[in-house]
């Protein structure tokens, strides 16, 4: 006989997410190895004693963290993926009858904490890595890439006043061909209204955007990453070598591991890049 479902919703009066989540689930798995409490005593100086609850700590990381594993590139498509996830409710520590933050209390943290919060919830999870005998430290490679800033270039602006027309002149004659339709805007002449930082930039044979320049240390071992930074997408590789293996080398000495050699394309070749010792 064909078997036809039925379906009429009605409200659960017993319910367990632990019950319903695997335990080999990978946010399952997270959330028993990654412990983030330290973050309440770290972020405590940002809060006042009065007024309205914010969005706990932890929560906030750990929403920022699905984002990055899911490769969600907004606070609004991390609140919407994470509703309807079981695990991914888990592993926050919501039940499925409470209310997520909304997607703009994301934005308004990320602006709230200072860099040093993030560097080192990036190094708590390293040390974690190192701990498990992920990372030898030895060997490290580094490659970057572009991250596309949040910002259009109908966001661009002509610059009123040149601080130097000498270097604007030369920089003209060094400008790449732009591409058919591209209009010649360049980081001399122009900058981002909505994002100040971002720099005009492209790949070989792709359109012109709005960039950063992601610099990444990898270690050899097993693909941990070690050190992770963002620069200006005008740099060369070549300007943000010494840059990024210094900070390498600081989020591996406190564990005893010594960085020995660093492997890199032809774009870190510089004269500069060559005599840089480490240290």
């Amino acid at each position: 006989m064909q078997g036809k479902k039925q379906f009429s919703e009605k409200l659960f009066t017993s319910f367990q997410l632990s019950s319903r989540v695997p335990e080999d689930n990978f946010y399952c798995r997270l959330r028993e190895i990654l412990d983030l409490r330290w973050l309440y005593k770290t972020t405590k100086k940002y809060y006042g004693s009065e007024g309205q609850q914010s969005i706990d700590p932890v929560v906030f990381f750990k929403l920022i963290l699905i984002g990055y594993l899911e490769n969600l590139a907004s606070d609004r498509r991390i609140i919407n993926t994470v509703s309807m996830r079981l695990d991914m409710l888990y592993f926050i520590g919501y039940d499925i009858d409470e209310s997520l933050p909304w997607h703009s209390t994301l934005s308004r943290t990320r602006q709230l904490y200072g860099q040093e919060i993030f560097k080192r919830l990036f190094r708590e999870v390293l040390n974690q890595c190192i701990e498990k005998g992920m990372v030898a430290g030895r060997r490290q490679a580094i490659d970057s890439l572009f991250v596309k800033a949040n910002a259009s270039m109908d966001s661009l602006t002509k610059k009123e006043v040149l601080e130097d027309g000498e270097l604007y002149a030369g920089s003209l004659k060094e400008e790449e061909e732009e591409l058919p339709g591209d209009k010649p805007r360049n980081n001399d002449t122009h900058y981002s209204t909505t994002d100040a930082d971002a720099r005009i930039s492209k790949k070989p044979g792709k359109s012109t955007k709005l960039n950063y320049l992601a610099q990444v240390s990898v270690d050899t071992g097993h693909h941990v990453i070690t050190s992770a930074q963002a620069h200006h997408a005008d740099k060369r590789d070549s300007e943000c070598l010494s840059a990024v293996v210094e900070s390498t080398v600081e989020n591996l000495q406190p564990q005893g591991l010594l960085v020995e050699e660093v492997l890199a394309d032809t774009n870190y070749s510089s004269g500069e890049a060559l005599r840089y010792p480490g240290r």
